[in-house]
C-alpha cells in the first residue's frame, strides 16, 4: 500500500473486492432479502453464494485454510452484504465474532481443529456472552463450568445468541472460579452436537429476521478440557479484547444498511414528481440527502480508520486507542444508520411505510446495531473511560 496515503485509504485490491462483493450481493442476495425478512428464514441462498465466493469468513488466516483478509477487507465485505440484506451480513460478521477469541487466545491445537471448518464453509461459529440477567453487566454471568478430570461440565443459559442453531460451534463464556469475579470467567468452544447442549425457540424480532436469535441451554454439558480458550480465568479479558475488534464489524453493518437506504431514496426522489417537478429539485429534500450522505461518509472514514487499528493490533502492534475508536465507530455508525434509514422512509412518504419498498425493512434492521455488541450507552461509557484516564 502506498505510503502517500493514510493507512486506511483503500488499495486497488480493496476497491476491486468492493466491486465484486457488490455485484454478488445485488445478484445473489438482494433478490431474497424481502422474502427472508417476511418469512424469518435463514438466508440460505446468501450463505451458499458467500461460501462459493469464499466471502463467508474472509478474516481467517491462510494457515487455517482461510483467505487471510485484513480487517478492512472484512469490513468491506460486511458493508456491501448489509447494503443488500442486513440478515445476510451477519454470516461473515458472526463468523468473525465467534472466532476472534480463538485467534487472540486459543492454543494452536484448538485453532487447528476449529478454524479450518469455518474457513471452508463447512461450519459457522457463534459467540455466547450475554445471559438473561447479564446483558450490559456481562461479568455478572451465572453459567458455570466445573472441572471434572479431563472434562468441564457446563450448566447455565445464554441469551440473544446470533445464528444459534445454525452455527456448529460456539465460543461460550462461563464462570470457573465464582470467588474471583471477572477474573473467574473462562472461555470454551462448545460443539452443537455436545450432549447436554440445546437451543431455545427463535425470538420474534423487529429486524434482522433472517438471522435466528435463540437461547443456549447447558444441562450438565460435558466438554473436553482441551477446548478451553486460553488459560482459566482469562475468558472475560478475551471477551472484551474480542469486542474491540468486532464492534467494527457492527459499524460496517450499520454503514451498509445506511448506504442501501440512501441509494434507494436517492433513486426515488429523482423519479418522484410533485408540483410539476422531481422532488429532488426541492431544496428541503436536497438538504436531507446532503446530511444523509455526509453522515454516512463520516461514519465510513471512522470505521475504516478503526479497521486499520484493529489489523495492527491483531499483528501485535500497539494500538492503544483501539478500544476508543472501535466503540466510537460502532456508536456513531449505528446512530447514523438509524437517522438515515428513518429519513429514507420520510423521503419515500407513504411508500416508505409499506413493505413493497425496502426502506422500512432497513429502518427496522438498523435499530439492532444500536443495541447489540454493547448498547450505545455502554459504548459512550467505554469512550468516556478512555478519554478520562488519559
Amino acid at each position: 500500500m502506498s505510503h502517500d496515503f493514510p493507512d486506511f485509504a483503500l488499495s486497488p485490491e480493496h476497491e476491486a473486492l468492493r466491486e465484486s462483493v457488490r455485484a454478488l450481493a445485488e445478484e445473489k442476495i438482494a433478490p431474497y432479502a424481502a422474502k427472508v425478512d417476511e418469512s424469518s428464514q435463514f438466508p440460505q441462498e446468501a450463505h451458499d453464494a458467500l461460501v462459493k465466493a469464499d466471502l463467508h469468513a474472509v478474516h481467517i488466516p491462510e494457515e487455517y485454510g482461510g483467505s487471510g483478509a485484513d480487517a478492512l477487507a472484512t469490513v468491506i465485505v460486511i458493508e456491501e452484504v448489509a447494503r443488500a440484506c442486513a440478515s445476510s451480513s451477519l454470516i461473515p460478521a458472526v463468523n468473525k465474532l465467534g472466532t476472534v477469541p480463538l485467534l487472540l487466545s486459543a492454543s494452536e491445537e484448538v485453532k487447528q481443529k476449529f478454524l479450518p471448518p469455518v474457513a471452508s464453509g463447512a461450519a459457522m461459529f457463534s459467540y455466547a456472552l450475554s445471559e438473561p440477567e447479564a446483558g450490559s453487566d456481562a461479568a455478572a454471568m451465572k453459567t458455570k463450568a466445573v472441572r471434572d478430570g479431563d472434562s468441564y461440565v457446563l450448566n447455565g443459559t445464554k441469551r440473544w445468541i446470533t445464528n444459534a442453531g445454525i452455527s456448529r460451534y460456539y465460543t461460550v463464556m462461563a464462570v470457573t472460579d465464582p470467588s474471583a469475579g471477572a477474573n473467574g470467567i473462562s472461555a470454551f468452544v462448545v460443539d452443537s452436537e455436545d450432549e447436554g447442549f440445546s437451543f431455545g425457540a427463535p425470538e420474534h424480532k423487529l429486524g434482522i429476521k433472517g438471522s435466528p436469535t435463540r437461547e443456549l441451554y447447558f444441562d450438565n454439558c460435558v466438554i473436553p478440557a482441551d477446548r478451553i480458550i486460553g488459560e482459566e480465568g482469562t475468558g472475560f479479558k478475551t471477551a472484551l479484547a474480542t469486542l474491540d475488534h468486532t464492534r467494527i464489524t457492527i459499524a460496517a453493518q450499520a454503514l451498509g444498511i445506511a448506504q442501501g437506504a440512501l441509494d434507494y431514496a436517492t433513486g426515488y426522489v429523482k423519479e418522484r414528481k410533485q408540483f410539476g417537478q422531481a422532488i429532488a429539485e426541492f431544496q428541503g429534500i436536497q438538504f436531507m440527502v446532503a446530511d444523509m450522505a455526509m453522515k454516512i461518509e463520516a461514519a465510513r472514514q471512522l470505521t475504516y480508520a478503526a479497521a486499520a487499528r484493529s489489523e495492527r493490533a491483531m499483528h501485535g502492534d500497539r494500538a492503544p486507542d483501539l478500544t476508543f475508536i472501535s466503540s466510537a465507530c460502532k456508536c456513531f455508525a449505528s446512530d447514523v444508520a438509524m437517522e438515515v434509514t428513518t429519513d429514507a422512509v420520510q423521503l419515500l412518504g407513504g411508500y416508505g411505510y409499506v413493505t413493497d419498498y425496502p426502506v422500512e425493512r432497513m429502518m427496522r434492521d438498523a435499530k439492532i446495531t444500536q443495541i447489540y455488541e454493547g448498547t450505545n450507552q455502554i459504548q459512550r461509557m467505554v469512550m468516556a473511560r478512555q478519554v478520562l484516564k488519559g
